[in-house]
């Protein structure tokens, strides 16, 4: 695409925000640079065929939730590639006292649920009658929901809910920043129940299509490979080291790969690097991003477990288990992967993503393969059947896994804010400001892309 008001761009992190900002500026006849550490792209995304298993050894599934994100795929020719996740592993299951109980989607499945106890039940439906409300203070994603639902809801269906996607602390995470849509809720709805079910029915009224998992035959990297792909080759470097940023305009950046430098000048610098690399980055002689070295991230370990079907009693109908703090399990979770999406496991064998350690129990992360396989085993015999030990292994260790928007966050956007505005034509974002979900990434890199070219 010709573009006469064509700018000369850099992007540094080739994780998928950076991708989907390299894509859309390409898209839109920009002149992109797009520079990454590391010898591949895609960061966490990172899908591996072995044998006949696919492994995941980051994001599971993609949340389609958002038009933008349909779009995207749309314009990738990845539309029908897609895989939507198996209806029939719609139930979401949580740990209490042994066993495992579905989460209810529904008043009637709420009444007859084995999860809560009678009094949290009313608990849960007199949250229909809260009013709204504005708060101005930074309050604990366990405080706000408590005051909402009560410490039983807390207890068996945030505190794993948070597990599975921070791998956090409710009580530590911001309501505010951590999940800044229950804010809107309460102050429009009052009741956030009332506000979800709101909000699903103008979507339908609107005449979009319901929201649902996703991924591709042959796992999520299919989708960063394509952003890849999709950029000419000399736009593209790989195991880079980059010295200090020189202010514009323009902007200049000089790069070194195998003893040899090259200095290239730039209209913009978007940013969508981890907090520890925006944290040494040097600007000139100055790191005004130090102080996101504070942001905590705990270690996870991403176990893949292969086993014959017959050595498990549990039908593995869902998406997969949680595990509440209260239950005292190792392990955070387990995604039934193979009964999520087809062609994860070999035909008479089923396959199990098991996660471990995260901010509550950040030792067993750390833990070698063998160890890790047998902290987990118990749980997995105790809450699934299992009965005998897995055919097949694949752990991945992440060891600075996912940023906490703990309380306090603030101050850290505080400072990616400030720093853009004293050094114009520089723009950031990523995990680390826009949300941790996979689609929250994609469309952190769309708005870089527009800011920068605005």
């Amino acid at each position: 695409m010709t573009n006469p008001n064509s700018k000369r761009i850099a992007i540094i992190g080739g994780g998928i925000t950076g991708l989907t900002a390299a894509w859309r500026l390409h898209t839109r006849g920009h002149r992109v640079r797009l520079f990454e550490t590391s010898d591949r792209f895609g960061g966490a995304v990172r899908s591996e065929r072995i044998d006949d298993w696919l492994v995941e050894a980051g994001p599971n599934s993609l949340h389609l939730n958002s038009p933008e994100i349909a779009a995207v795929l749309g314009e990738l020719s990845l539309e029908s590639k897609t895989l939507a996740a198996n209806p029939a592993a719609k139930n979401r299951y949580i740990v209490r006292r042994g066993r495992l109980c579905p989460v209810p989607v529904s008043s009637p499945s709420l009444l007859t649920s084995r999860l809560f106890s009678i009094p949290a039940k009313l608990r849960i439906l007199a949250e229909l009658l809260a009013r709204p409300r504005r708060r101005t203070d930074d309050l604990s994603l366990a405080a706000f929901v408590r005051e909402h639902f009560g410490q039983e809801f807390v207890d068996y269906l945030l505190d794993p809910f948070i597990s599975g996607i921070y791998a956090g602390d409710p009580e530590k995470l911001s309501a505010c920043h951590a999940f800044p849509q229950l804010g809107v809720l309460e102050h429009t709805y009052g009741s956030l129940l009332r506000g979800y079910v709101t909000l699903a029915r103008e979507r339908r009224a609107r005449g979009e299509p319901p929201q649902q998992l996703i991924s591709f035959a042959e796992g999520l990297q299919t989708l960063t490979d394509a952003f890849a792909l999709a950029l000419p080759s000399h736009t593209v470097e790989r195991r880079v080291k980059i010295d200090p940023l020189l202010p514009g305009p323009p902007w200049e950046i000089t790069w070194h790969r195998d003893g040899g430098a090259q200095t290239e000048e730039f209209d913009a610098i978007i940013l969508t690097l981890p907090a520890a690399a925006l944290a040494a980055l040097h600007v000139a002689d100055q790191q005004p991003l130090a102080v996101l070295a504070g942001i905590e991230h705990p270690p996870v370990a991403s176990l893949f477990l292969g086993f014959r079907r017959e050595d498990l009693t549990h039908p593995l109908d869902g998406f997969g288990l949680l595990a509440p703090a209260r239950e005292r399990r190792r392990l955070l979770g387990a995604i039934f992967s193979s009964s999520l999406f087809p062609e994860r496991a070999p035909a008479g064998h089923v396959a199990i993503t098991v996660l471990a350690g995260g901010v509550r129990q950040p030792e067993l992360a750390r833990l070698a393969p063998d160890s890790l396989i047998a902290t987990v085993m118990p749980d997995l015999c105790e809450l699934l059947g299992v009965r005998a030990q897995p055919v097949f292994t694949h752990r991945t260790f992440w060891p600075r896994a996912i940023p906490q928007y703990n309380l306090g966050y603030g101050r850290f956007l505080a400072a990616m804010t400030a720093t853009e505005k004293s050094h114009p034509g520089l723009f950031i974002g990523g995990h680390v400001r826009d949300g941790v979900a996979l689609g929250a990434c994609i469309t952190s890199g769309l708005r870089l892309a527009e800011r920068a070219t605005a």
